[in-house]
């Protein structure tokens, strides 16, 4: 069968080749009528666009690379699935790259997808000091977005949750509900999602006990720590365990379930993403939910004005860094 090209379009719609390549590439606008008459001519006949044709015209391939810390984290697929709908409505496919939360490791695939010639970069930094510059030098070739986590001021755009906002969400959570000896369970290192609740937790807490700000425990963002942890502050009876994420928060449940403790009656216990086992907790997660979608549609908006050419896309523009509002879910635990 021969291939179905854009002549045979435009006789089938009527219109010229020139209308109907606007129409399909979505390149300028067109009338509502003749937009829909071309694409049903299209959809009658079978026709399929040559993405590498095309490419090679603009010298654009259309897609973006997205590189994550570690798949297994259940905040990221979440986030990874908003981003392809936001990105395909956009017209742009996805490369996904995950980089076990390695620092070289992740220098390594964005180097990879550079060289495949990517027309952007989305990235869930590793690190914030050891992940810098592998992004700058990205930022200097291609539109860069950095989701969830930073890399410092003025190495990329970036989009993430507030998330001193949401750490005093919940600790007001708490005050008004008469707690008055919170732990704070977290992660070491120096990423900003750990570092940035931290501080928001050592910042706030001192209004529900003096002491609280130096009740801190660091390890990772995994449930066992959330386990470990709890066996290392339950002597001290805490009647709040703060965690710095669901993960760490589950596995505070579970241990403190284990250890006869009654939650929330004795201890509350609550989490930061609200990903989709918090809800399936027992007992049910108070977290503070981000708002996937709305980080998803901010960095795809994020990408296309750098590649329209409104911000310089060779990192010689002002990086723009975007903060949006968690919402507090109030569940069982506390």
């Amino acid at each position: 069968m021969a291939e179905v090209t854009l002549k045979d379009v435009a006789r089938a719609s009527g219109c010229s080749v020139a209308t109907v390549s606007r129409v399909l590439a979505g390149t300028r606008p067109v009338g509502a009528e003749t937009a829909r008459t071309v694409r049903e001519a299209a959809e009658r006949l079978g026709y399929r666009p040559n993405h590498v044709a095309r490419a090679l015209r603009r010298r654009a391939t259309g897609t973006v690379g997205l590189v994550l810390p570690q798949i297994t984290n259940p905040f990221f697929p979440a986030l990874v699935r908003e981003l392809e709908h936001a990105l395909h409505a956009a017209g742009r496919a996805v490369l996904l790259a995950d980089c076990d939360d390695d620092p070289a490791t992740e220098a390594a695939r964005i180097a990879e997808f550079l060289d495949r010639q990517v027309d952007a970069l989305l990235l869930i930094p590793v690190d914030e000091r050891r992940s810098r510059e592998a992004v700058a030098d990205a930022a200097r070739r291609v539109p860069v977005v950095l989701l969830d986590r930073g890399c410092g001021p003025g190495v990329a755009d970036s989009v993430a949750v507030d998330n001193a906002a949401g750490m005093q969400l919940v600790l007001d959570h708490l005050a008004a509900a008469g707690r008055r000896r919170p732990w704070f369970v977290g992660a070491a290192g120096t990423t900003t999602t750990a570092a940035e609740r931290r501080a928001a937790y050592e910042a706030g807490a001192a209004a529900l006990d003096p002491e609280a700000p130096g009740r801190v425990e660091l390890g990772d963002f995994s449930v066992a720590w959330g386990r470990a942890a709890v066996d290392r502050i339950w002597p001290s009876r805490p009647d709040a365990v703060v965690c710095a994420n669901d993960l760490i928060a589950v596995g505070a449940l579970q241990r403190l379930r284990q250890l006869g403790a009654d939650v929330p009656g004795e201890v509350a216990v609550t989490g930061f993403d609200d990903v989709p086992l918090a809800g399936l907790a027992d007992p049910a997660l108070t977290t503070v939910r981000q708002p996937v979608t709305e980080l998803a549609a901010e960095a795809a908006r994020l990408l296309a004005e750098r590649s329209a050419g409104g911000v310089p896309s060779d990192g010689a523009g002002p990086s723009r860094a975007i903060r949006l509002a968690p919402q507090l879910l109030v569940r069982a635990s506390g």
